[in-house]
């Protein structure tokens, strides 16, 4: 096993006092092909191209003697440092930080950056790192090839945002561009690189306490009542059976949620205010206006498109859950055709309820259904003010190998 790996941060500026000592006593150096370029990396020393983290750690633990791996960036901030650590390879080390990318692309931008998402696409999670940048109107996005600005701009068709574009920062071919999310797929780009993606409404100053969205803005609870939704909510979408829909379908950070016949917007803007990415559908005019201008007040990000389901779900993103609120049997079967995780629809009659049931097992969900009877009362007088009763119908698609 190495007598010690030092893992060196590097932003482009001059190494460090800490870094120079480190780097001059090494007998083993990993790093990218301009990592191994530096004048400072010892001429004797063994030298790894670093490609796979996993498969240079497995020859850092195999070697006698001092090594150092070189990172662009902070290696502690979505870097080298995680893999090095992992139990199996029994590495410890010591970490001289730079300035990270995400820190670097922003200080070129000229912009604040701690209300701001941190994501990093790559082939596998590129998808969840485009509903982020749905869902929110600040992100970094720590690319890599084949999931970059262009293929960020493809996956974000029908939302409008801007791209600052950071390419090898630190090195003197960096370059800084301003682009619009549709343009960014008309041009070739440099790797590494750091996407800035801002836009949509901004819902305020986040307090300066906390990353990221402040999770304090705005009303507190999971779903509102129905006057912060501007008045009376259609059968659909009163708070007891939204607040089950909601249990059910956990939206969450990543995903994209369809609300198939969004009425008044309530249940959009609870997932949206789950921190989900979240298209709103409905064939009334007037519904996607009252659901634009709940939005807006309650200051969340959605796309909403005007349209009858199910043909107007054709050409939408695929979804992670869905909430089919309107439309019965033949857009839950057009939902379950796409295979989200999970689906919420609601019936008034059990014969409606069994109707769904079968068409969602028959596409392989389990499904779970409930009569929820709810009943409110005023409670000046103690008398019955409202009573609503819905069979809840959820499906959900059983991971491989269930």
């Amino acid at each position: 096993m190495a007598d010690r790996v030092t893992v060196i941060g590097w932003d482009g500026s001059p190494l460090t006092e800490a870094a120079r000592a480190a780097l001059g006593a090494a007998t083993l150096v990993a790093g990218a092909a301009h990592h191994l370029a530096l004048p400072e990396v010892p001429p004797g020393a063994e030298r790894i191209r670093l490609g796979s983290v996993a498969l240079a750690a497995r020859r850092i633990a195999a070697h006698r003697g001092t090594a150092v791996v070189l990172a662009d960036g902070d290696p502690g901030y979505f870097g080298v440092v995680r893999t090095l650590r992992a139990p199996e390879f029994g590495l410890e080390v010591e970490v001289v930080p730079a300035v990270s990318s995400v820190a670097a692309a922003f200080a070129r931008a000229g912009m604040p950056w701690d209300d701001a998402h941190v994501v990093v696409a790559h082939s596998r999670t590129l998808r969840r790192a485009v509903n982020v940048c749905r869902a929110h109107t600040k992100v970094a996005v720590l690319t890599s090839p084949g999931a970059g600005p262009a293929e960020l701009g493809l996956l974000l068709e029908g939302v409008h945002r801007t791209f600052v574009i950071c390419e090898e920062l630190g090195t003197p071919r960096e370059r800084v561009s301003v682009v619009t999310s549709d343009k960014a797929a008309d041009h070739t780009w440099r790797d590494p690189n750091v996407v800035i993606v801002i836009g949509g409404r901004a819902a305020g100053d986040s307090g300066g306490w906390i990353a990221g969205r402040d999770p304090s803005a705005g009303p507190r609870g999971w779903t509102l009542p129905a006057e912060e939704y501007g008045g009376e909510l259609g059968e659909g979408e009163r708070e007891p059976l939204r607040t089950s829909q909601l249990a059910r379908l956990g939206p969450r950070p990543g995903d994209l949620v369809w609300d198939i016949g969004c009425g008044s917007g309530a249940f959009a803007t609870d997932a949206a205010r789950a921190g989900a990415a979240v298209i709103a559908v409905d064939s009334d005019r007037e519904a996607c206006a009252r659901t634009d201008s709940t939005a807006r007040r309650l200051g969340v990000q959605l796309q909403i498109v005007h349209g009858t389901a199910p043909h107007v779900l054709e050409n939408l993103p695929e979804p992670d859950v869905v909430r089919v609120g309107g439309g019965g049997a033949a857009v839950v079967s057009a939902v379950a055709d796409r295979r989200p995780q999970r689906i919420v629809a609601h019936a008034a009659t059990r014969d409606a309820a069994e109707l769904i049931g079968r068409n969602l097992t028959e596409h392989g969900y389990r499904v779970e259904c409930a009569l929820l009877q709810s009943l409110e009362l005023d409670t000046s007088v103690w008398t019955e003010k409202e009573r609503s009763v819905a069979f809840l119908l959820s499906g959900v698609l059983p991971a491989r190998g269930d």
